[in-house]
């Protein structure tokens, strides 16, 4: 296989999520079944019918993101720097010794910087124009976190943001993978979100999807006979991604694992007589790593929550694989949908869970709905032999996205 096809290695982890803010952290929680999830309290949520939420607690910005920027960017950006931070450590990778135009940066981006966004808007409508600073128009912006990623690390390769939603943390590693094949050695990819205002949380609820049940035990619930909805939640994780020959140049310590495919679709307009699309997604994914059905030894699956969604999602997994063929888990049920950061953290828990050798479960699940046919870990975590495994992710308004992990 040429040098350029070789598929990346991941070698470094960073995670700012609410089930920990480092890797450990964050693995130990999903291993216990540990909910990051409580009562907002960034703002009084008591006017919303939703109240719970995951939150990234603890983190705080001052400890490693620079006073200047802190001012000058939103929460989302600083949960990202300091995972990137976290990570670059993690891989042992010292961005100083290696060509800056061969490392890149491409984050995903669902709600950008909503919270820094309302407090313009605020000053604006209860002041004047002249009360909204100059950042309001950087701060706000999907790529923000893309360009102070490449300016703090001096990243001067190809740099870009996708906005697909859930199904964006997927999509920004398979460009990272692109990127790879077209000369750079290393790139800085995942994605965080922070949309816990009200703002955000008024926007979000206008999708009809979130779950509005009072127990925050049982508000979250994908696949099971109860499922209401969804939880929303922020942080995320980024990825150090390299290629082969970068990693082994450098001398990496650690390779967490390798991404063997990656496949997205579009689902087709309500109504539209052409079937959902993440069936097909799942075996394009499986295609492009060179694989069959029978090679996957676990599915994280995107589980959104809503009694639709998740049959469409169930009946995808059994047509790929068969009826409770293959184990699945939804370990976002402690976090909650972090958007552009959800997919990261589920890949970081796929790529932990082949180093481990084990399956976690889906915290909270009782009884599965009516035609989800499929081998959903309960109760606790399952050990396993694991090779390779499948990271589904799915967006608002029809993405949809499919990725290949190896060990």
């Amino acid at each position: 296989m040429p040098a350029k096809h070789r598929p990346p290695v991941i070698t470094g982890l960073g995670v700012t999520a609410p089930t920990g803010l480092d890797v450990g952290a964050h693995w130990a929680a999903v291993l216990d079944g540990k909910s990051g999830i409580e009562r907002i309290t960034r703002f009084d949520p008591t006017p919303y019918p939703v109240r719970h939420a995951g939150q990234v607690d603890g983190f705080s910005a001052a400890e490693s993101v620079p006073s200047r920027v802190v001012s000058e960017t939103d929460h989302w950006t600083h949960l990202a720097l300091a995972a990137a931070k976290a990570a670059l450590a993690d891989a042992g990778a010292d961005a100083t010794a290696l060509p800056e135009y061969e490392m890149a940066v491409v984050t995903a981006s669902s709600s950008g910087g909503t919270e820094f966004g309302q407090h313009e808007m605020e000053a604006l409508y209860q002041h004047a124009p002249s009360w909204v600073g100059a950042y309001q128009s950087i701060a706000w912006f999907y790529a923000a976190t893309t360009g102070q990623l490449s300016i703090r690390h001096k990243m001067r390769g190809p740099c870009g943001v996708l906005c697909g939603e859930q199904a964006g943390g997927l999509d920004v590693i398979g460009q990272a993978r692109r990127l790879t094949r077209r000369g750079a050695r290393l790139v800085l990819t995942g994605g965080t979100d922070a949309s816990l205002c009200p703002y955000g949380l008024s926007a979000q609820l206008t999708t009809g999807r979130l779950s509005t049940v009072t127990d925050p035990a049982r508000a979250y619930l994908p696949f099971d006979r109860s499922a209401a909805g969804y939880l929303p939640g922020e942080g995320g994780a980024i990825l150090v991604l390299e290629s082969e020959a970068g990693a082994t140049e450098r001398g990496a310590r650690k390779r967490y694992g390798t991404v063997l495919g990656y496949a997205a679709g579009f689902d087709p307009a309500p109504g539209s007589d052409r079937p959902p699309t993440l069936r097909r997604t799942m075996e394009t994914a499986l295609a492009d790593a060179g694989l069959a059905p029978g090679d996957i030894d676990a599915v994280f699956a995107d589980g959104a929550g809503t009694p639709t969604e998740d049959l469409a999602e169930a009946r995808a997994i059994s047509a790929v694989f068969g009826p409770k063929a293959v184990p699945v888990t939804v370990p976002k049920v402690l976090t909650g949908r972090l958007y552009g950061g959800g997919a990261p953290l589920d890949v970081v828990s796929a790529l932990l869970a082949l180093r481990d050798g084990v399956v976690p479960h889906t915290a909270g699940i009782e009884q599965l709905a009516p035609g989800c046919d499929i081998d959903l870990v309960t109760g606790e975590p399952r050990p396993a032999p694991l090779r390779r495994v499948l990271v589904l992710a799915r967006g608002h308004g029809g993405f949809n996205s499919a990725l290949v992990l190896g060990r």
